[in-house]
């Protein structure tokens, strides 16, 4: 634990460093440095500060002990006493008794008078900072998350009830703060976790670990939760049985910080749920302290500006509890990972390394491609049914560019076919992985939070608008309607186009398909959902209009099957302001990362493979190279495919913890010679590479993935782990998927410029295919027409 010890009386620090009562400060210049976070994003009433000397004195702890005797510190014109401690990198000073709002530090000696000062800007631990008007209503879990109740704090009639011990209404909570508790918990010879006895014995069960300094110890962790921002925090450290809660040991903690985050989609409302990883044990166990937070979680919201303030608060009071880390490293899968690739963007200073894992560029671009599934399957089930084309299950990735088996068959076909509507004997990745997401975007009748029956008054969440782009109201901006602006578009998306050149479809099929798939409604004119969604087959039964796994309701289809369908048009403005809130990851990588993941596309796993290589070449588009990102795949194909209960072996590879090993190196290394930069310093093992399912190397080097962002011959890995496309990639669009609204090309430049390659249209056929695209079709040649300049 760090010493900690009053500034005031100085003999006394002077008695404790070991310093003479006589011994005196010379006159340096000073200055303060925030080390908890950016001056004006303090968050509580506390801010943990280091007294920085300018000139080439003597460093040595005596000497700054002796410096520091002799200075005091003013906050708001009023002398204080902080608390100072020894940190990793020097003194640590905890401030005490900031006020909301603007305040100012000052560093005063004791005859000199001010020496340095410094304007703090203090944030409610509820918050917000930066992320703008919070989120109401807004539903409690720490009930059944924690049990505990949260804190009364409103007189109005409208948030969660907080109950007293025997079950009585004592007032309601707005933002579901509770008071930080701890508990030590140890960790069994069998891989549980269970709480540690009151009476100081050591149960028979306990395990114990070796650190990553040699030590071996009693698996013993103390965890720390509260709220911050509103949401559920964890703080995970190893100690041991004799500390008391609040005594914060730092004894077997290594210096590593790991922020855990995870993925999921949802649309806020809520206070979320506190996973398991808040206490991950391949990391505790080697010394490492956790952090997590439920509004770090993508299953809580998916508000990445709300989720990055999240993590500089969480961070920041970890580090006024513990001190400074040596360095931050962050694992999570899906939103998980999004959230690394989009905070490094963003908040450069949160994060040293980290290792996405199954991960995507970012959320929203990926709504892109998505919210193209159903209008697609939709087309190929309904539309076009008579076309037999579309009953080979293979054929449809021509228009989905997912991929797609036979080996797992779509659980509503005989529904579809029962109805009168075609199928295919198996599914694309759209069906089993992405049917459902756009209701959950776009549709803001389609949603819930846990515990909503609870808020109060009666019917406060019957208004609430359940989509992405009404939980980021703040960033999207309102229309003229005072409805949350959109970024869906399809509007000169030339569907199939890939397909036609390749000969696949003809320039009929082409041309219906463009001419009939059709777009969204705005979220303001949807209805709600149908089956399978809501409701039960005996609902289909007695309404079988209540069958529909497309959300075609949503749709804009074509009034009479020959008239052009109306495409969906986004906000420019939506756009625009996703680009410069940061919730599109652009290619700015601040640190290096080790992007893994198992190989899942034959599973039809949501998180398919190509999305490793979109953040690579955004990477390349922004930064010139991609030398901080590495990527590792590991095997996790079926062993048998006739049996889709057991998709995947049991023993695959979890490339995790020895990623983390190797950009431990790798930031060791850029601290030791930070003039090479990132890509200079990667360690030999922070290279390209694919893995067996047991975790043997298949092959790694630079040219492992040759053939994907290139027109090199297939590397060793490329050729061991096809990847697939998307619905835009075969439209003609690039591998980096971040094109919202294309920028459009008349439909006469297209028939001579190449766009539609060795196939020619009819006189007829290019009649029509103006009147379907009579604004023009995409030229992805061109930037996004929502992107601002830079």
């Amino acid at each position: 634990m760090p010493a900690i010890v009053r500034l005031l009386p100085a003999l006394a620090l002077g008695l404790l460093l070991g310093l003479s009562p006589l011994s005196r400060a010379a006159n340096p210049h000073y200055s303060l440095e925030v080390l908890s976070s950016a001056p004006d994003q303090v968050s509580g009433t506390e801010v943990l500060v280091r007294v920085m000397f300018r000139e080439h004195a003597d460093k040595s702890t005596p000497a700054v002990a002796s410096r520091l005797r002799q200075l005091e510190f003013w906050l708001n014109d009023q002398p204080v006493e902080p608390l100072i401690r020894g940190g990793r990198n020097g003194h640590e000073i905890l401030i005490s008794g900031l006020e909301t709002g603007p305040n100012r530090l000052e560093l005063h000696h004791r005859q000199q008078g001010p020496l340095a000062s410094m304007e703090l800007v203090a944030h409610p631990i509820s918050g917000p900072i930066f992320s703008g008007p919070q989120q109401y209503p807004f539903v409690c879990t720490v009930t059944t998350e924690l049990g505990k109740q949260p804190l009364v704090d409103t007189g109005s009639d409208s948030g969660f009830p907080v109950l007293d011990d025997n079950g009585n209404q004592i007032g309601l909570s707005k933002d579901c703060s509770i008071e930080p508790y701890v508990t030590f918990l140890y960790r069994t010879t069998g891989g549980q976790w269970h709480t540690l006895p009151d009476d100081g014995s050591r149960p028979a069960d306990m395990a114990t670990t070796t650190l990553t300094d040699g030590r071996t110890v009693d698996f013993v962790v103390r965890q720390e939760r509260g709220t911050i921002n509103r949401f559920i925090y964890s703080f995970a450290t190893l100690a041991e049985a004799s500390d008391t809660p609040w005594q914060a040991s730092t004894r077997l903690w290594n210096g590593r910080l790991l922020f855990h985050f995870e993925g999921g989609v949802a649309i806020g409302h809520t206070q979320g749920e506190l996973s398991r990883r808040a206490l991950e044990p391949e990391v505790l166990k080697k010394g490492y302290a956790v952090i997590y937070s439920t509004g770090t979680r993508t299953s809580t919201h998916y508000n990445l500006q709300v989720g990055g303030e999240t993590a500089l608060m969480v961070k920041e009071h970890f580090i006024k509890r513990f001190g400074e880390p040596v360095y931050t490293v962050a694992i999570g899968g899906s939103g998980g990972g999004i959230q690394q690739y989009v905070y490094s963007q963003n908040h450069p200073e949160l994060l040293d390394g980290g290792v996405p894992q199954y991960s995507y560029p970012d959320m929203i671009t990926q709504v892109i491609h998505v919210g193209d599934c159903e209008l697609l399957e939709h087309f190929m089930d309904v539309t076009d049914r008579t076309n037999q084309k579309w009953q080979t299950t293979s054929n449809r990735s021509w228009l989905v560019g997912l991929n797609a088996t036979d080996a797992y068959p779509d659980p509503l076909a005989d529904a579809k076919r029962a109805l009168g509507f075609a199928t295919a004997p198996g599914m694309t990745e759209c069906i089993p992985a992405w049917r459902g997401l756009s209701p959950l975007v776009l549709n803001p009748l389609f949603g819930f939070a846990d515990n909503q029956q609870l808020m109060q008054p009666p019917g406060i969440m019957a208004d609430v608008q359940w989509t992405h782009f009404d939980d980021a109201r703040n960033i999207y901006g309102l229309d003229e309607n005072g409805n949350p602006r959109t970024v869906y578009d399809n509007v000169g998306v030339q569907y199939g186009l890939r397909a036609l050149t390749e000969g696949q479809i003809s320039t009929t099929e082409f041309l219906r398909l463009n001419a009939l798939v059709g777009g969204w409604k705005h979220p303001n004119d949807m209805v709600q959902e149908g089956f399978p969604f809501l409701g039960s087959f005996d609902d289909v039964m007695a309404d079988p209009s209540r069958f529909d796994p497309w959300s075609a309701r949503n749709m804009t289809l074509s009034p009479d099957g020959e008239t052009p369908a109306p495409r969906t048009r986004a906000s420019t403005e939506a756009i625009g302001a996703a680009y410069t809130s940061g919730l599109v990851f652009d290619g700015q990588l601040n640190m290096p990362v080790i992007d893994w993941r198992h190989y899942l596309e034959e599973v039809l796993d949501m998180h398919n493979s190509h999305q490793s290589f979109s953040a690579r070449q955004r990477i390349i588009n922004r930064m010139g190279d991609a030398g901080n990102q590495v990527i590792w795949f590991t095997d996790a194909r079926p062993t048998d495919t006739s049996n889709p209960d057991r998709p995947r072996p049991a023993d695959d590879f979890n490339q995790t913890w020895q990623a983390l090993e190797v950009l431990h190196d790798w930031i060791m290394n850029i601290r030791a010679n930070p003039q090479h930069g990132i890509a200079g310093n990667r360690p030999t093992l922070a290279t390209d590479a694919c893995f067996s399912s047991d975790g043997s190397l298949i092959s790694a080097g630079d040219t492992v993935w040759d053939g994907i962002l290139d027109d090199n011959p297939e590397g060793a890995c490329t050729a061991q782990f096809p990847t697939y496309t998307t619905s835009r990639m075969v439209a003609g669009g690039p591998i980096e998927g971040s094109i919202f609204q294309c920028s459009l090309k008349p439909v006469s430049t297209a028939l001579t410029d190449g766009t539609y390659g060795p196939v020619s249209f009819s006189a007829e056929e290019a009649e029509r295919l103006h009147a379907i695209f009579p604004d023009g079709v995409c030229d992805y040649s061109q930037p996004d027409l929502g992107r601002p300049a830079r």
